[in-house]
């Protein structure tokens, strides 16, 4: 089986290009994914051929189960389909679990540097309470296609990630669990977010957790609609936009490492 490892801004994934998704496709994300034993990786991206879009993408987080949606993921779905030479448009539809999604491509010497993608429309609801790690945690619940719980801080660079993060996630309020961001200001249209990945832990980023984000924060009050917004994420930067209809823009950079090979071996082993 061969793969490209891919990321955007850090969150890292293995992409497949096949005609049907393995049965066997959680429990191999688990192996693969593994950063001692596998290739290493956040999870696993599979790109197949659609009846309602351009491409449909499939994602398995490092713990095996499924994903709506990956903001990150996504981007580089545009960049491998253009730069392998599947498609040549610079506009293209992703079928996801959470949607049809619009991608538009901007290009280099013929190589997809940076995507911007029609993100859908967020739902945000009332800011919520709850007790855990023996504190009471205020958050605001938001869906961009997948739950988020975004927790505004002073300073998100020392966000208890590991903690409060982890037990907001599997919070009772959140019965499919919840990634959760930690958000901090830098300036008025410019912030610092940390994120907890529903199955995953710790990532250098989350497409879909600052889109949530930059929601929460409009609601908030804390930033305007209808305006670039900047968020620091660990891996780098994204301009996340809410527009005044509920509908969010999202641009960024999508990178390719490495192309590779499983052997049968490899598979078989990952399977027992």
């Amino acid at each position: 089986m061969k793969f490209t490892k891919m990321h955007g801004l850090g969150n890292d994934y293995l992409y497949v290009y096949t005609d049907k998704v393995p049965d066997y496709a959680g429990k191999l994300s688990i192996t693969l994914s593994n950063r001692y034993f596998g290739a290493g990786a956040d999870g696993m991206i599979w790109i197949l051929t659609s009846n309602i879009a351009d491409y449909q993408m499939r994602i398995f987080n490092a713990d095996g189960s499924e994903a709506m949606m990956c903001g990150n993921g996504i981007r580089c779905v545009g960049k491998y389909v253009y730069d392998n030479g599947y498609t040549d448009k610079k506009r293209i539809t992703i079928e996801t679990l959470s949607g049809i999604k619009t991608l538009n491509l901007t290009t280099v010497d013929n190589k997809v540097t940076s995507v911007s993608v029609d993100m859908g429309t967020a739902t945000i609801g009332e800011p919520k309470k709850a007790n855990i790690c023996d504190q009471t945690i205020c958050y605001i619940p938001v869906s961009v296609g997948n739950p988020h719980a975004v927790v505004v801080v002073e300073n998100a660079e020392e966000a208890p990630l590991t903690t409060v993060g982890a037990a907001l996630e599997k919070y009772p309020a959140f019965p499919d669990r919840t990634n959760v961001e930690f958000v901090s200001r830098i300036s008025e249209n410019e912030f610092r977010m940390r994120v907890w990945e529903r199955g995953s832990g710790i990532t250098m980023a989350c497409g879909t957790g600052a889109c949530a984000t930059v929601a929460a924060l409009v609601s908030a009050k804390l930033c305007k609609a209808d305006t670039d917004i900047r968020v620091k994420l660990d891996g780098g930067w994204l301009t996340i936009c809410y527009h005044s209809d509920g509908s969010i823009t999202k641009t960024g950079p999508a990178t390719m490492v490495y192309d590779g090979e499983v052997t049968d071996d490899y598979v078989k082993q990952a399977l027992q």
